[in-house]
């Protein structure tokens, strides 16, 4: 197997045992939810369920491991994705922000330019690492 996402071994090894979402997650005591999650590496199982999950396919926790990347370049990507929302919902918060506070009358134009130039610093952020 090549190294992937671990979502995308376990929706493989899922598949290859003719198993749905639903079958898997019964078996292991979690929601249907929670296994769509893992496959679309959204979240990933409690790593006490990872002995349960390896022996439902056959595999050892470590062929298991050793076949999905659930490793620190995977967890880097996830951090790094929340980081640049959670920029993008600043600069867009800041200029709602400005635009309800100027219409009540109740910002002065230097708070006003100094929330604008914090949306637009971390709306920068996100385009410049996006390219």
């Amino acid at each position: 197997m090549d190294s992937k996402t671990f979502g995308k071994t376990i929706a493989d090894l899922r598949k290859e045992k003719g198993m749905t979402q639903a079958e898997l997650a019964e078996k292991l005591g979690v929601t249907d939810k929670a296994v769509s999650k893992w496959e679309r590496d959204l979240s990933y199982p409690d790593t006490a369920l990872l002995p349960r999950i390896a022996e439902l396919f056959g595999l050892s926790v470590d062929d298991l491991m050793r076949n999905s990347s659930m490793t620190k370049d995977s967890r880097n990507k996830s951090i790094n994705d929340l980081v640049m929302l959670i920029l993008r919902a600043v600069a867009l918060a800041m200029g709602v922000a400005v635009a309800v506070t100027s219409i009540l009358d109740a910002i002065n134009s230097e708070s006003a330019v100094a929330m604008l130039g914090l949306g637009l610093a971390c709306l920068a952020i996100t385009l410049i690492k996006d390219n």
